[in-house]
C-alpha cells in the first residue's frame, strides 16, 4: 500500500501538482468521484461544522444527474475539479476519446482544474491537458475506497503521513462510505490538533 507516492513517479509527471507549496502549515482535503446523495452532503455537512473549505473532483454525469448538490458545493466556496464525464481510465482508452471525455465534463463544470480518475494519465495526455488544466494529483492517499483496510487503517493513512502542502485524498462515493465517514471527522480533530490549516486549491 503506497500512501504517497515515491519521488520517481512525481519526476515522471512533472507536470502535475503532487504537493502545494507552502510557507506555512496549510493542507488542502480533495473529495473524488461525486457528486452524489448518498455522501456528498455528507462530507460538505463535516466540512462545513468545521469552516473548511475543500477541492471536490466531480465526474461530470454525476454533476449532470446531481445539479442541486453541485450547486451547493459551489454556494459553500469549495474548489470544483473535472475528474472526466464517466471516470474513464487514461491508460485504456485513446487520447481522442480520453480529450473528448474530460471536455464533456467541462462543459458543464467550467472549471480549470483536473484529476485523472486512478491518477492514470499516459504522458501524452499529461502533455496536451496541461496547456489546459492544472492536473492535480496527491501527495497522501487514504485508501478509504479499498474494503481489504479497516476504518482506523484509513484514519491513519490520511494522518501519519501528512506535511506542510500535502494534498489529501478522500473519495464521495459508495464503496469509500464505511471508511471515509469514520476517518475524515477524526481525521480533521487529529490534523487541527497538530496545527494545520485547510485550504482550497485554486486554479
Amino acid at each position: 500500500m503506497i500512501v504517497s507516492p515515491p519521488n520517481v513517479l512525481r519526476n515522471m509527471y512533472k507536470q502535475c501538482v503532487w504537493r502545494m507549496p507552502s510557507s506555512g502549515k496549510k493542507i488542502y482535503l480533495t473529495f473524488d468521484d461525486g457528486p452524489i446523495p448518498e455522501l456528498t452532503d455528507w462530507i460538505a455537512g463535516q466540512l462545513a461544522t468545521y469552516n473548511i473549505k475543500a477541492t471536490f473532483f466531480c465526474v461530470g454525469d454525476n454533476v449532470v444527474k446531481n445539479p442541486a448538490i453541485y450547486k451547493r458545493l459551489q454556494d459553500a466556496g469549495h474548489s470544483l475539479g473535472n475528474h472526466t464525464h464517466n471516470h474513464i481510465k487514461g491508460f485504456y482508452t485513446g487520447n481522442e476519446a480520453y480529450f473528448e471525455n474530460v471536455e464533456a465534463c467541462n462543459a458543464v463544470m467550467q472549471t480549470k482544474l483536473f484529476r485523472p480518475p486512478y491518477g492514470q494519465l499516459k504522458f501524452s495526455q499529461q502533455r496536451i491537458l496541461a496547456k489546459k488544466y492544472k492536473i492535480i494529483m496527491w501527495d497522501i492517499l487514504s485508501y478509504d475506497y479499498s474494503h481489504s483496510i479497516t476504518p482506523e487503517k484509513c484514519l491513519q493513512n490520511a494522518v501519519k503521513y501528512t506535511r506542510p502542502g500535502s494534498i489529501i485524498v478522500f473519495h464521495d462515493n459508495i464503496k469509500a462510505e464505511k471508511n471515509v465517514t469514520y476517518a475524515l471527522p477524526r481525521a480533521i480533530d487529529q490534523l487541527l490538533d497538530k496545527g494545520f490549516e485547510f485550504d482550497r486549491i485554486k486554479a
